[in-house]
């Protein structure tokens, strides 16, 4: 069975900083990272590739940052510099190596407030 479990969020004011975990139950050959806000379409934030390539939404692009660590079948997204309007669950999603699909988490809420 495929797990993926993210961590991470919770409550930030702006200007600070979070580091969002998606650990997954193999090996990752690319991954995602989704938010959505109450209300709002579900936003692509960040992709990384299988040879670590990264694209970013311009809405993140210079404040977040996607990476992976293979060993621990992980995808991260470090968020510096935090706004109000970045408060969404975020959803990680990614494809396994071996495994055709996709594999979503379950989602962490992300709250940028004073």
């Amino acid at each position: 069975q495929v797990h993926v479990m993210e961590s991470g969020g919770g409550l930030v004011q702006p200007g600070g900083s979070l580091r969002l975990s998606c650990a997954a139950s193999g090996s990752i050959f690319s991954g995602e990272w989704y938010r959505q806000a109450p209300g709002k379409q579900r936003e692509l934030v960040a992709r990384i590739d299988y040879g670590g390539t990264t694209r970013y939404a311009d809405s993140v692009k210079g404040r977040f940052t996607i990476s992976r660590d293979n060993a621990k079948n992980t995808v991260y997204l470090q968020m510096n510099s935090l706004k109000p309007e970045d408060t969404a669950v975020y959803y990680c999603n990614v494809r396994l190596i071996g495994l055709s699909g996709e594999y979503w988490g379950q989602g962490t809420q992300v709250t940028v407030s004073s």
